[in-house]
């Protein structure tokens, strides 16, 4: 990405309240946009487990600045809401994430009006959702994953027609190499990417080892291997779950902090969508023939 591009001006507005009847809690959301420009794609952005609106700056802010409209749900998970695993709602946050992300795509417009001029400067025809960690889950499904059940029945088809292309970082994978605690409390993390056929980015840390999965690295790389094309995938050697700190500087959860590294995802997936919405294949080109020699990171499609 070029200095140029990192030097545009965005602005950011919230909270803007989203219309969400029986969730309990107001949906509310974050706007994060270039000052100018038109025809602008759309991102809608699902955070990962505790997160908020206000988290994943350097990922956010990176994709207004190369153009994007981002859209941040704040999710029933967030620590501000203090639900825990304990709490009898908890059982059922992973299906109300994925209606936040509907009633965000469902109510874009309204959401636009309510930031300014981007009304009149967004394309809706190119709509993309990305998701981080639990997020990514919660992305897969809009993207049209679902989850099995105990006996592996594929659940509801939670798809949106508005989206056309997606990237999900550090995505769940497979569920029957779950721990004793996650089964036990996360039975939904069993998706099934057989149905996930809409063009999406997947992104990998080489050193990401889940304590939900009695499995490696290669766990996060099944929402690849295990859908149909069109998809690619960036496998980053060192990255691990946070990929370097994408939610944000010095957070504590973010054990392998690499700012170049955040930069990396960030700009990836922004090459990626440009060309899925087909805004603009040259930077998603000019990456893949990037690639380092050294193996730090690498690109495969289908």
């Amino acid at each position: 990405m070029s200095s140029s591009t990192l030097d545009q001006r965005i602005f950011a507005v919230k909270p803007i309240t989203v219309a969400a009847p029986g969730r309990g809690l107001d949906l509310r959301v974050k706007v994060t946009a270039p000052l100018s420009g038109r025809h602008l794609p759309v991102i809608v952005f699902s955070h990962g487990n505790a997160w908020s609106l206000d988290g994943y700056g350097p990922l956010v802010d990176r994709w207004a600045a190369a153009g994007f409209v981002v859209v941040q749900p704040t999710h029933l998970d967030s620590r501000r809401n203090g639900i825990g695993w304990d709490d009898p709602r908890f059982a059922t946050i992973w299906r109300v994430r994925i209606a936040d992300v509907h009633a965000v795509l469902d109510g874009l417009g309204d959401i636009l009006l309510q930031a300014g001029d981007l009304g009149t400067r967004v394309d809706r025809e190119r709509v993309a959702v990305v998701g981080h960690s639990w997020g990514a889950q919660t992305a897969g499904a809009v993207l049209g994953a679902r989850v099995l059940d105990a006996d592996g029945v594929p659940g509801e088809d939670y798809s949106h027609p508005a989206v056309s292309a997606g990237a999900l970082i550090a995505a769940t994978g497979t569920g029957d190499t779950l721990t004793p605690f996650a089964t036990e409390h996360l039975a939904f993390m069993r998706p099934d990417y057989s149905t996930m056929t809409t063009p999406t980015l997947v992104i990998a840390g080489g050193r990401d080892q889940s304590q939900l999965s009695t499995r490696g690295p290669d766990w996060f790389t099944d929402a690849y291997h295990l859908s149909p094309a069109p998809k690619s995938l960036l496998t980053i050697a060192d990255g691990e779950h946070t990929m370097g700190g994408v939610a944000g500087e010095k957070v504590a959860e973010t054990t392998d902090e690499a700012p170049a590294r955040v930069a990396l995802v960030a700009d990836a997936i922004s090459a990626y969508l440009l060309g899925a919405l087909t805004v603009d294949d040259t930077a998603w080109t000019a990456l893949g023939k990037a690639a380092t020699d050294d193996g730090a990171w690498s690109i495969t499609s289908k």
